[in-house]
């Protein structure tokens, strides 16, 4: 009985160990460089198709400002359309504030409206970490579940691509960033893949090709699959403005796809 109690104990202590070494070293793999001295983003709007094998299925537009000297923020809506929303209605508005020094993300909120439930998403960016506090339902049916996920160095999704934009992005680089868009942490892995000509909707660029990995991160901060998402190729225009273009996801349901319909700058260059 000892005997196996010890072995138990040795093993648990072992499983320990390298669990707390394993994610010591993946944190020791993220980017620590700070934001880079590209030109930031000019005020704009840009609108998107999204949808999967061709087939368009939502719409979405984007505004992107600077109402104050020491702040980025990004304004989005997005819904389903045709045939899609009447099989599934959903309606998004998104809103996300970021530190235009350090391009650090301080408070995002999302709101989904569905067919029979709503759900608001409010994150909360410190130092240290997030909070996030999940409300779903309406009325006396309303239900708020809050939890605090501790790590410095945070993304939310705006602040991002605020982040990696900045970055030199030459070919075969690598960036590593720990992203929480919601109400779990990802280690997303983007590297750059090379430079070609991509024609969308909005015009033909030269873009810049990226390729996107993620691993969910656990309580214990491990790293686990993510099995809803496989990969990701993005495009990003090769210019002054770096402009999102496309997004070709491969996930649980097949491949799907984001891509640039048109975009307005506010101020003239």
């Amino acid at each position: 009985m000892f005997h196996r109690r010890s072995t138990q104990w040795a093993i648990a202590i072992l499983f320990a160990f390298c669990a707390g070494s394993l994610a010591a070293n993946w944190q020791a793999t993220v980017s620590r460089d700070p934001a880079g001295n590209f030109p930031e983003w000019r005020p704009l709007r840009a609108f998107y198709r999204f949808g999967w094998a061709g087939f368009t299925a939502a719409t979405g537009e984007v505004h992107f400002t600077k109402p104050s000297g020491d702040k980025f923020q990004l304004d989005g809506t997005g819904r389903t359309i045709g045939l899609v929303r009447l099989l599934w209605k959903l309606d998004v508005t998104h809103r996300a504030v970021a530190n235009a020094e350090t391009l650090h993300p301080i408070e995002t909120q999302q709101t989904e409206n569905y067919r029979s439930k709503k759900i608001a998403t409010h994150l909360t960016f410190t130092n240290s970490g997030v909070t996030a506090a999940k409300t779903e339902g309406e009325g006396d049916a309303t239900k708020t579940k809050t939890r605090q996920f501790s790590l410095p160095n945070l993304f939310d999704m705006h602040s991002a691509v605020l982040y990696l934009r900045s970055q030199p992005l030459g070919d075969h680089s690598v960036y590593r960033v720990v992203v929480y868009p919601a109400t779990n942490a990802y280690l997303a892995t983007v590297t750059v893949a090379g430079r070609e000509k991509i024609s969308v909707h909005a015009a033909t660029y030269n873009a810049i090709k990226l390729d996107l990995q993620l691993k969910r991160i656990g309580k214990h901060l491990e790293l686990e699959p993510y099995r809803k998402f496989r990969r990701a190729t993005i495009w990003v225009s090769d210019d002054a403005e770096r402009i999102l273009l496309r997004i070709e996801a491969q996930v649980f349901v097949g491949t799907v796809f984001a891509e640039l319909q048109s975009v307005r700058f506010d101020t003239p260059k």
